[in-house]
This record gives C-alpha cells, sequence and structure tokens, in this order.
C-alpha cells in the first residue's frame, strides 16, 4: 500500500475516533460537569458490583476482622451522609481488604471503594482513614473510571491511525499514548484530593489528615525516585501544595 494509501486511511480512522470521543457527553448527575464518559451511570454501578468479588479475591479476601470492616464501613457511610454524595445515584460501600504487602486504596466505577490492611494499619486516626476514603469517593463522583476509559479509547483509535499512517506499528506511538493517559491520570488525582478537603471538612473530619496520608503514602514508597511525568500519581509533595490551596479554599 503507498505512503498516500496509508495516509488517508489513517486519517480516516483518526476522524472517526475524535468524533466517537466528543460525541461521548454526559452532565454529571452531582456536579454538573459536561464530561466524555464511555458508559452510564447504570453501566457504572453494575459494574463496579460485578467486580468486587474478584478484587476481593485479588487482595486476599476481606479482612477477617468484622470489627475493623465495620468501622472503614462506618466512617466511608459518615462521609457519604454528610456530602453531596448522599445525593447522588451511586450505592456505595467501603472493603476492608486482607492484604498486608500491598499499601493502596482504589474505588471501582459506582461506588464501590476498597483499603488494603497494608495501609489501613499505617494510619493513625480516623481522620486519616476519613482522608483516604473521601479521596476515593472523589474519583466516583467525578465519573474518572468512566472518563478514562473515553480517553483510552480515543488514545487507542488515534494509535491505530498512526501505525496505519507510518506503516510502523512500533513502539512510539504507543509511548506518546501511555504518556497522554497518565496525564489525565494525574489531573484526576489531583481533584480527586481536592474533592476529598471538601468532603472532610463537610463531615467534621480534620482536613489536614489528607497531608498526613501523603506522608505517609511518601514513606511507604521508601524514597522512590521515579520522575512524576512518568507516574499515574503526581509526587506527594506536589500533592501536599494542591491540597493546602484546597484547605484555605473550603474553609472560608
Amino acid at each position: 500500500m503507498s505512503f498516500r494509501a496509508r495516509l488517508l486511511i489513517g486519517v480516516f480512522i483518526a476522524l472517526i475516533a475524535v468524533v466517537s470521543y466528543f460525541m461521548k457527553t454526559d452532565v454529571n448527575p452531582v456536579t454538573g460537569e459536561k464530561q466524555r464518559v464511555s458508559l452510564t451511570v447504570d453501566q457504572e454501578i453494575r459494574l463496579g458490583l460485578q467486580s468486587t468479588p474478584e478484587m476481593i479475591k485479588q487482595f486476599g479476601g476481606l479482612h477477617p476482622d468484622k470489627k475493623l470492616r465495620d468501622y472503614v464501613e462506618k466512617t466511608g457511610r459518615k462521609l457519604v451522609q454528610s456530602t453531596e454524595a448522599s445525593g447522588s445515584p451511586y450505592k456505595f460501600n467501603f472493603h476492608l481488604l486482607a492484604d498486608d504487602q500491598t499499601v493502596n486504596a482504589f474505588a471501582l466505577p459506582g461506588g464501590q471503594i476498597f483499603i488494603t490492611n497494608a495501609l489501613f494499619r499505617r494510619l493513625k486516626t480516623e481522620d486519616q482513614l476519613a482522608a483516604v476514603l473521601a479521596h476515593e469517593i472523589g474519583h466516583v463522583i467525578n465519573r474518572h473510571s468512566a472518563e478514562r476509559l473515553a480517553k483510552l479509547e480515543l488514545t487507542e483509535g488515534l494509535i491505530r491511525a498512526t501505525d496505519i499512517a507510518s506503516g510502523d506499528p512500533g513502539m512510539l506511538s504507543r509511548f506518546v499514548g501511555n504518556i497522554i493517559n497518565m496525564k489525565y491520570s494525574r489531573e484526576d488525582e489531583i481533584e480527586s484530593d481536592s474533592y476529598g478537603v471538601k468532603y472532610l471538612i463537610q463531615s467534621g473530619y480534620d482536613p489536614e489528615a489528607m497531608i498526613d496520608v501523603m506522608k505517609i503514602l511518601k514513606e511507604a514508597a521508601g524514597g522512590g525516585n521515579q520522575p512524576e511525568f512518568m507516574s499515574t500519581h503526581p509526587a506527594p509533595d506536589n500533592r501536599i501544595e494542591k491540597i493546602r490551596e484546597a484547605i484555605k479554599l473550603y474553609k472560608k
């Protein structure tokens, strides 16, 4: 196939990917923001519920201590009931996982939120636990998973177009695509930190606990120096600066 033919096909595929992306516009039911998402709210909820058993299995099951599991659920429930999350269509549940090695917390689409015991046991106060859970609630409310899926579909379409146009399905287009989506992920983390601060204040928790959590995460990372632009998460020090700005904003 000639270069001109490949170029025309590549441009056509790229146009389809871009048009498809901009057609995936929906209004966030909580924030009112227009977003490009690949899932409806109902699909987010179903996907989260369907994926929960597998997530629990991957992290060694639920923590064996029911009192601790209930403590996590109670803390998360207080956050939901005290904030705009209570008026959202999402069905929030909070899960303490048994995994003692992986320092992590994450949210599935639709309101299923998880924290590993490896992170939980590093937390010193309920405010710090609330900070972790509030951050994850922020991901759900802002529909970051559905947004990310739409962006991934756009990126994959543009990568296919580049591969065809160049005749070389090599590493460069995939590298560029990965960097693009890492940037989006970092932005999502900053936004969720900000929402987390707002929810902490509205629920009567100390927003400074979010800074404590960043310091805990930095310590858990063991002082690794991976460049921020190559990471899906912003450097803790940069997040702390943004968190302080959010505290000033929402305490007014």
